[in-house]
């Protein structure tokens, strides 16, 4: 009886053991959202401070270059991208606005449709020109302009409807920034001297 007895709390104490052996600590149970890859923003079509392609501007297709980013803060719920041309006579001219962008997305493949809502869910803020979507780089005659696509990283979707304004887009993000990353192409009109 006494074998059995000992025997008994041998295995209940081993049990309580294993148990807490497999119990991981809280710290591991949930890997990190970023591997610390900074955050960025490339193009496959052209390279950071380099001339955008005729097919992405007025003298082209006008239709929106690939996009991709990487690195994204930790917390990130959606993405915005806003693009503007600061050379332009009226300055920070919008040439794109795009909002809501699925944090699980890691890029815009190019020619991006010119609708109020993507298929994913992303939306789409108003252009300089009035219109929904990506207007792509026409500068007048002179030098060649700066073209400044920025992403950021939000902490939250936002609450508005398509064809927002670009600074209605930064009002609803102010104290949602978790982190932005640019890429800057540049352009000269080819048909003006």
């Amino acid at each position: 009886m006494r074998k059995l007895v000992a025997l008994s709390i041998v295995l209940v104490l081993s049990a309580g053991v294993v148990g807490c052996a497999q119990t991981p600590p809280a710290e591991e149970a949930a890997p990190p959202e970023n591997d610390g890859t900074p955050f960025t923003i490339t193009s496959s079509a052209f390279t950071d401070g380099t001339t955008i392609p005729v097919e992405y501007t007025c003298n082209g297709q006008s239709k929106s270059p690939p996009l991709s980013w990487a690195g994204l803060p930790a917390g990130t719920v959606s993405l915005a991208l806003i693009m503007e041309d600061p050379d332009a006579p009226v300055k920070n001219f919008t040439h794109w606005v795009i909002f809501n962008l699925p944090r699980e997305t890691s890029g815009l493949q190019e020619a991006v449709p010119r609708d109020g809502t993507l298929a994913d869910g992303a939306v789409q803020g108003k252009n300089g020109g009035r219109g929904i979507g990506y207007i792509g780089p026409c500068p007048p005659k002179g030098p060649a302009h700066h073209y400044v696509f920025t992403v950021y990283a939000l902490d939250k979707s936002l609450d508005l409807a398509a064809g927002a304004t670009k600074d209605e887009v930064r009002q609803a993000m102010e104290g949602h920034i978790l982190g932005q990353a640019t890429l800057i192409g540049i352009y000269q009109n080819p048909l003006t001297d």
